[in-house]
Formats: C-alpha cells, structure tokens, sequence
C-alpha cells in the first residue's frame, strides 16, 4: 500500500499499541506505520495510526489534545494503576459523591504528574515499563500537563465499592491511572482505573474510528485514509 494518510482506529482492549500498528503492517504492507500516540493495553478507543509519508507528522500529536471516559474504583490500589496489575491494597472504602466532587478543583487546569512506572518514558534511554518489568523502580520528573475538563457524570456502588465514571478533557501527556491515583489520595483512599475508553485525539473522534477488521482489508483502508489534518487539529499545551 502506497498511498498516505491516516487512519483512525478503534482499538480494542487487550491489545498493545504496537500489537495495532504490527497487525496492520502484515495485512496493508505500507512502506511504514507508525501510532499518533500509545494507548493502554487494556483501554480501548481511539488510535490514529499514520501511514506511509503521514509518519513524518508523528511530533505532531506529543501535544494534541485528547477525552476519556475513565471509570475509577475506591478501594483497590494496583501496580500497574489498572486492572492488569498485582493488587497492592485492597481495603474498606466509604465515599460520596460529594467527597469526590469536592477534590477535583485541584485536578483541574495546569497540574503536575509523575509518569508512572508502566509508561513507555525513558529515563537513561530505558523507557519505563521495561525497567518494571524487571522490578526496578527509578525516581521519575514531574511534569506539567494541563486537564481542561474533569466531571462526574455517574457516581454508584458496585461490588461494594464506590466507582465513579469521570469525562476527562486533557493535554497530551497526561496520564489517566495517575490522575485516578492522585484522585485517590486526595481523598486518602485507594484507587484504580477499571474502565478506560479514548474518545478522542485532536480532531479524530470515536464516532468516525472503524474497527481493525474494517481497516485491515486496503479497499476500506483506502476509503477511511484521511488524507492530511486541518490546520487547527493538532491541539494542547507543550509537553
């Protein structure tokens, strides 16, 4: 496949970014592919992926606005932030709504994260997860990342622990298990991201993604392709 662009995929959940990226590498054979920004294995949603000449706009999206809808349980703290990791505290959690709603102002606007340790930044040229995954933990730098819009949009208990279902708007860069992490310790309660759905990068939106399946036959392929970004879609702060 020789044409460029850039197709907005809707990953699935269990599937690594470059799981994406090599599936559709086999099957459309494009000089090159590359992402416009990694999605956790276990999240689904939005994926832009770039083809062929659209590669050289990867820098692009390091500052390209993203939404989420993100689902935070009180009361379970894990190593990875989600639902994929060993369960490091697991214990008792009585919260409200208006416990939550209470917080969120200091989550809102330019704040500072710390990149967690299952994140593919690179510190000595060694990007994180690689070194958690040998059980090395190193010293992280904070960041600033700016998070536009943080609101509760259901609060309920489930399984006999608080949940709240967040609509997230936010800076590229911002890490979504560590934003539902420091929700939780504001409120000195535990806390892990159990749902997690992208619902946009910049101007591509869920509601125009197609499914890898659609993408990966070239006559779709070549029908969803975009062929250049507008002007005023790449979006955010600087990170």
């Amino acid at each position: 496949m020789e044409e460029s662009g850039f197709l907005n995929i809707f990953k699935p959940p269990g599937m690594t970014s470059h799981d994406v990226v090599a599936y559709l590498r086999k099957r459309l054979k494009p000089r090159k592919i590359g992402h416009g920004g990694t999605l956790d294995p276990l999240a689904c949603g939005v994926l832009v992926c770039l083809l062929n000449d659209a590669t050289r706009r990867s820098a692009e999206f390091t500052g390209c606005s993203k939404t989420y809808v993100a689902e935070a349980t009180f009361g379970v703290r894990t190593s990875t932030g989600d639902l994929g990791g060993d369960i490091l505290e697991n214990a008792p959690c009585a919260l409200t709504e208006n416990d939550i709603l209470g917080v969120l102002p200091r989550f809102t606007g330019r704040i500072k994260q710390t990149p967690p340790m299952m994140s593919a930044v690179k510190v000595g040229g060694e990007k994180l997860y690689k070194l958690a995954r040998r059980g090395v933990e190193v010293e992280r730098k904070s960041r600033e990342v700016e998070v536009s819009e943080l609101k509760v949009v259901r609060f309920y208990i489930a399984g006999g622990r608080p949940k709240a279902l967040f609509e997230i708007s936010c800076s590229g860069g911002t890490y979504v298990r560590t934003l539902i992490e420091d929700i939780g310790a504001a409120l000195d309660a535990p806390a892990v991201t159990s749902f997690l759905v992208r619902t946009s990068v910049g101007r591509f939106g869920i509601e125009d993604s197609i499914s890898l399946r659609i993408a990966a036959e070239t006559e779709n392929a070549l029908r969803y392709l975009k062929g250049d970004l507008p002007s005023d879609s790449i979006e955010g702060v600087e990170q």
